[in-house]
Order: C-alpha cells, then structure tokens, then sequence
C-alpha cells in the first residue's frame, strides 16, 4: 500500500505520512535490525510485556544482540493499562544512554512505547504481535488520564514492522478486533463527510476514497482470517497501519474514529470507575458500528421535523443531563463536562444553525449514509462469518443501558458524530428504540 510523503493534495493540506516505512510480509521481522541502523540506533530500548515477549520480544532481542547491538530490556506486566502507572513502569526501565526504543507488541506497548520515545526525544520501531487496532502509525497515544481516555499527541513510529507469519499467530479475538477496527471506518468516513456539510469541517476525499480502498480490500479477505491465510492477515494489517497514516495525513482521527470508537470509550471509562466488563477496543468498535448502523437505517426512514427538533432542545436540562452522565460514566465524565464549557453544543442559538443547515442538506445527508454504511444486516452478516460478538450482551454490556452510552457519546470529544445529529434533529427516542431492539 503506497504513503504519500510531502504531497500537496486538492484538499490544500501537505500529507505526510508521520512515519518514515511500513515493512510488511512473511520473515519481515529480519528487517528490525537494519532499520535500527538506518535510524543511527546504537543501544535500543527494547519494551514488551510479559505476553509478546514469549511471541516476539525474545527474537527481536536475538536479532539486535546478534547483530552487535546493544539491549536494554522492560518487559511489562501482562494487562498493563495505558495509564500513569503503565507509563512509570515503562520509564523506569529506561536508560538515557539508548538511543532508539523499539516496542515489540500492539496496543498498550505501542502507546507506552511511543510515549518513552517522545519523552526520551529518539526513534521508535514498533514490531507488531497482532493485527488488532489502527494505531500503529498514527501520531498519537490512546491514554488514560484522570479516568478519560484520551489520544494525547505523540510522534508516531518512525517504522512499523509487520511479520505476517507473527501477525498470523495472534488470538483469533485479536484477529476479529482489527477487522471490528477496520469496519469501523463505515461510519467514521460517513460522520467526516457529514460533519463537513453541518459544521464546514475539513474533509479530504483522497484520503477518504483510500481509507474506503483499504476498508474493501479487508472485507475481501474477511473469510480467510480465521485461518490465517497470509493474504487475509495482510490486507488487514495494511488497512489498520494506512488508517493511523491517514490520520496524521488529515491532523485530526476522522478519518478512521467516529461514534462507533466513542461507544468503546464509554465502555473503557465504566470499566476504570465501575470495573464493568471491557472487551478488545476493535470487538467494542464492532459493536459499536453495528448499533450506529441500525440508527443511521432508522433515520434513512424518518423525514426532520423542524419544530420537533426545537421543542427538543428547548426541553433539554443541561444540568440534568451532566448529572446523569456523571452518575452513569464515573469521575471521566467531569472532563467531558469541561469540554462542554468551550464547546457550547447545547447551546440553542448554535443548535438552532446547525438545524437550518441540517434541513437545508437533508437529501444529501441521506445519500452519504447510503452510500458509505452497509445496512445493519449486512454488517451483521460479516461478523456472524467470523463469530464475532454483535451484540452488548455477547462483550457483557448490558442492552438498557445502550440509550445512555449512546447520550454519554455526545461528550466524549468534540466531534460532530451520529448521537448529535440525532440530538439536533430530536429522535433520540428513535435512536433509543433502534438500540433497545434484538436485533
């Protein structure tokens, strides 16, 4: 899959990929050592946990000593979360006299690693343990800070490295969690060219029309994943490593997260204050593009309501509302309410605008949901192909509770998403209905 390096697009951006290479294919593992050299690394860094250090971290540690270069080690706990405590661990492990960190893993260790990397002010190269998420490249970490999760800017890896015959060794849930990532993208291409009518936000059509070709080209080799047909297993990783890439060509997460991501971070928040049940973020991404779907059919048959809409807002309590979501998401909820403060989205002369604008595009709102979401059934369909979870109750979230992580998605960033153009449109009973449905 070709990175665009330095290109001025028709959108009027400069894309650049963040990162130098992508290596990807069988035995691509090899590359490790060279890529360390090309980058002047002397005395590496070298972050696993406990569970890739048995896949990977060992050979990564073969490779580098065999080669003459020196390694100092951090093997983290297995389940070390993203938070303060996770990155001290990772820190402390650190020796200021290396000058690149390699990470050998995917989720976590990838974002501790590109948060030690950024500290310490060298390269990274991450070696990839699993096809599971769509992090790899983007220029940015999934953190937990103050009970939020929260993507704080941080430099991307300079080389992802992509052993397909590693990546095939994954769990077969880690596996469906980087297609549940990569389905995602429906809904997130859908809400940036939408939030591009509604509020005038950038939007890139060249990146958009590649994150769709990567997107294809994953549902294509769906059926072979499973079985770890090499061709099944690259297509994903490509699509997941070219969705990070796309985000740091665009500067924002657009292209590749929208409502669909924010129902797993609702999730992610309940299961830090509540230790309710959290699944795989690509699995709760799955899900949540299946409950986005079925609204998004929902609206496609509802004509707007204009004085519906406004009699909706004018009876919402604001206060009311930030006292549910504090109750219902934990001590996260009080950043989300700050962001509100600045971001005025319940504001009645702003929602007012939005709506004019909303009614004056409302065909063209309904094409861009036919043409970039597959019905809920369709997407249903794939991941029954898999067995894969397509329901709250299959990754332990409760079904009556949907309608308030829906509401609570609103806040999560401010981003125009599905639950606010329900919000201004005043069917969040609808949306409620669809989401309280078994299927």
């Amino acid at each position: 899959m070709q990175l665009f390096h330095g290109e001025k697009c028709a959108c009027g951006k400069v894309h650049d990929a963040g990162f130098d290479r992508m290596n990807v294919g069988r035995g691509a593992i090899g590359t490790v050592v060279s890529e360390v050299r090309r980058l002047g690394g002397t005395r590496v860094f070298l972050l696993s946990d406990e569970n890739t250090e048995k896949v990977g971290g060992k050979r990564v540690e073969g490779l580098l000593k065999a080669a003459g270069i020196p390694v100092v080690r951090a093997v983290l706990p297995a389940g070390v979360e993203p938070d303060e405590a996770g990155l001290d661990a990772a820190l402390k492990g650190y020796d200021p006299a290396c000058d690149l960190v390699v990470g050998v893993g995917s989720g976590v260790v990838n974002d501790l690693g590109k948060c030690v990397a950024t500290e310490a002010g060298v390269p990274y190269v991450i070696v990839a343990t699993a096809p599971s998420m769509d992090g790899y490249a983007s220029g940015t970490a999934a953190m937990i800070v103050n009970g939020l999760k929260v993507s704080l800017p941080r430099r991307s890896a300079d080389v992802v490295i992509g052993d397909v015959d590693l990546l095939a060794t994954a769990p077969d849930e880690m596996l469906i969690a980087g297609l549940g990532d990569m389905i995602a993208k429906y809904v997130s291409i859908a809400e940036w060219r939408i939030s591009h009518l509604v509020t005038g936000e950038y939007y890139c059509e060249r990146l958009a029309s590649a994150v769709r070709e990567a997107l294809a080209a994953c549902v294509k080799n769906a059926k072979g994943l499973l079985s770890r047909d090499p061709a099944a297993i690259e297509a994903v990783f490509e699509g997941l490593v070219f969705s990070g890439a796309a985000m740091n060509y665009a500067g924002l997460s657009r292209p590749a997260s929208g409502v669909e991501h924010y129902f797993s971070h609702i999730w992610d928040m309940r299961g830090l204050a509540f230790r309710t049940p959290v699944a795989l973020h690509g699995i709760q991404c799955a899900v949540g593009t299946l409950c986005a779907a079925g609204i998004y059919d929902a609206l496609l048959e509802v004509k707007p309501d204009k004085e519906k809409a406004l009699r909706a807002v004018k009876a919402f309590d604001r206060d009311e509302w930030f006292k549910e979501l504090r109750a219902f998401v934990g001590p996260g909820a009080d950043a989300m309410i700050e962001a509100e403060a600045r971001d005025g989205k319940y504001d009645p002369q702003k929602h007012e605008a939005r709506l004019r604008v909303i009614l004056d595009n409302r065909d063209a709102i309904r094409s861009i949901i036919r043409e970039e979401i597959p019905r809920a059934n369709e997407i249903r369909s794939l991941l029954s192909s898999l067995g894969a979870p397509q329901t709250p109750e299959a990754i332990g979230q409760k079904r009556s509770e949907l309608p308030l992580t829906f509401a609570a998605t609103r806040d999560v960033r401010d981003k125009y998403v599905l639950s606010r153009l329900v919000w201004d449109l005043g069917l969040t009973d609808l949306a409620n209905a669809r989401l309280l449905r078994e299927n």
